[in-house]
């Protein structure tokens, strides 16, 4: 979380929260926790298990990358 919090902190266009999902089962439903830590990035972005800075930031690179026109390749 430390790590999302900083991300927070160092751009306006990124927000974290943290939640503790044995309070919350329906969010833990809604986004298929079934191991903590478990981080979820954007709309489709996600990984369970602590990551490093260079794996987090890959996620939210992606997760904020736009999203070309159908029918053009990468």
């Amino acid at each position: 979380m430390r790590l999302a919090y900083r991300f927070a902190i160092a751009s306006d266009k990124i927000t974290a929260d943290g939640v503790e999902v044995t309070g919350f089962p329906d969010l833990a439903r809604r986004y298929r926790v079934s191991s903590v830590p478990k981080t979820v990035v954007g709309a489709t972005g996600e990984f369970v298990g602590a990551q490093g800075e260079s794996a987090l930031l890959q996620h939210v690179l992606k997760a904020g990358a736009p999203v070309p026109p159908a029918g053009v390749a990468d």
